[in-house]
């Protein structure tokens, strides 16, 4: 069996030293679930080699994996300087301006007319991650003039944060509208947008996808948070984005934000990754620092349906070695019974639709009876499952059953679901011969145990939970 069927998943980065087919054999071997390309690293030729080794392990281990194309957003740059990199001193003087021209440690290109527009006197410039800041002391529609407030290495392309400042400009870029091209030529199961803002940012995207793929809103910008409920109601996926969230906001800011976001998705029933450096000396080290696991741990605890790998597996020296730290985490948290305790403290009560009612019974019902270990859903659309997998139901693991092979690889994502693809039923012995068969097959259930059952009636009808059937195998 793969040991890709924990509650939580694991999402992993793919980077040229883990994109052959034998690498993303050991990383799927390893637990992973979903795997992500990052658009801002990359090509055409690259991309397709990824999806059709991913799609080949899906066809070897008869298992649903998902792909993520995460677009890169508008990440704002300088430009380059004359020596490649300078070294700024604590209350020199420096410019930013519009001139292409290499820079020194005077001055620098910022090609970004919208952050000009929006300077305002005593703004902040994050430079390199927060390495390096600076104060705006005065400024034109094409220059600033700054104090370096915090000095340090700076280099080419290197990245500029604004806090909170909102700037006029929208989270799909010309070369994000190309990646979404490729990504659903490809055949992406998940989208990832970069630095939404606002709900408009989701609506923009949806605008222009032509395939299913669902949408993955990467929360980093604070102003994303005083729009977090309309953007979990709009969006398909969240991910706490945690890198450019922690210099946007602060770092110690972080971890409120992110139990924000996760208690959020959860009473919304979406499924919620967290992200940036997890693992992150694992690039490098065999092992990970105990700051490190129980980081990862606590995402677990509070109940998110995955966590990811960056740059441990997208270019460390252990990728394997990061995913199966990753997944002995997962597992030994999720064997912890304060873990099972947590998990229904939240939301029964939430769903009062006829299909969330059906839910909320099955969940009781499988809690509550002493030999029914699986929950098996029959989707089309996977709604039936998102529902069930909302509930938590105390640990037990989820079966979904569904003739459509996106939504299958769409749901192995989701917190507790291990998804199967099945021939489309046409009626109820057609239900109960199938569940039986994966319930065994998948060995969850053996002889004389109690599986509880949900689908929709009549089949084939998106969005219409409305049975609860209690089988014994």
């Amino acid at each position: 069996m793969l040991k890709n069927s924990d509650f939580c998943k694991i999402v992993a980065t793919i980077g040229p030293d883990t994109s052959s087919e034998k690498a993303i054999e050991q990383l799927v071997l390893a637990g992973v679930s979903v795997f992500r390309c990052n658009c801002s690293h990359g090509s055409l030729p690259e991309y397709q080699e990824r999806v059709n080794n991913i799609r080949k392990m899906e066809q070897k281990y008869n298992c649903s994996l998902g792909i993520l194309f995460d677009l890169q957003g508008p990440k704002l740059r300088i430009g380059t300087f004359k020596d490649y990199a300078v070294t700024l001193d604590t209350g020199a003087n420096f410019q930013v301006d519009l001139d292409p021209q290499p820079g020194d440690t005077t001055r620098v290109c910022l090609p970004h007319p919208e952050i000009f527009a929006a300077m305002h006197e005593g703004m902040d410039l994050l430079l390199n991650d927060g390495v390096v800041r600076l104060r705006v002391n005065s400024f034109t529609a094409t220059s600033a003039q700054c104090t370096v407030t915090a000095g340090g290495p700076l280099s080419n392309k290197k990245g500029v944060n604004i806090p909170g400042v909102k700037l006029p400009i929208s989270a799909l870029t010309p070369k994000d509208r190309e990646d979404l091209k490729i990504a659903e030529q490809l055949g992406a199961d998940f989208i990832g947008l970069s630095f939404v803002q606002d709900p408009k940012d989701i609506a923009e995207l949806r605008s222009l996808m032509q395939s299913q793929a669902h949408i993955i809103a990467k929360i980093e910008k604070p102003s994303a948070i005083d729009h977090l409920r309309e953007i979990i109601d709009l969006t398909d996926v969240v991910m706490v984005a945690r890198g450019d969230l922690g210099v946007e906001t602060s770092p110690e800011l972080v971890p409120v934000l992110q139990k924000k976001i996760i208690s959020g998705c959860r009473k919304a029933g979406k499924p919620v990754i967290v992200a940036t450096q997890m693992l992150e000396s694992m690039i490098h080290n065999v092992m990970p620092t105990r700051a490190e696991a129980s980081d990862v741990a606590n995402a677990v605890y509070d109940g998110v349906d995955a966590v990811m790998l960056s740059a441990e597996t997208a270019q460390g020296e252990h990728p394997i070695e990061a995913v199966t730290t990753m997944r002995r985490i997962i597992e030994t948290v999720e064997a912890d019974h304060r873990y099972r305790k947590g998990l229904v403290l939240l939301e029964r009560r939430n769903d009062s639709t006829k299909e969330g009612a059906v839910t909320t019974a099955a969940s009781v019902v499988a809690t509550n009876m002493d030999t029914a270990n699986v929950i098996v859903t029959f989707t089309d659309s996977g709604s039936t499952t998102l529902r069930a997998s909302k509930q938590r139901a105390g640990g037990v693991p989820i079966l979904a059953l569904t003739p459509n092979v996106t939504t299958a690889r769409q749901l192995s994502l989701v917190w507790g679901v291990k998804p199967i693809v099945v021939e489309t039923l046409r009626n109820f012995d057609d239900m109960v011969r199938e569940a039986r068969k994966a319930v065994i097959s998948q060995e969850l259930a053996k002889e004389g145990d109690n599986v509880v059952v949900t689908a929709g009636i009549p089949f084939g009808k998106a969005g219409t939970t409305n049975m609860l059937y209690v089988l014994s195998v």
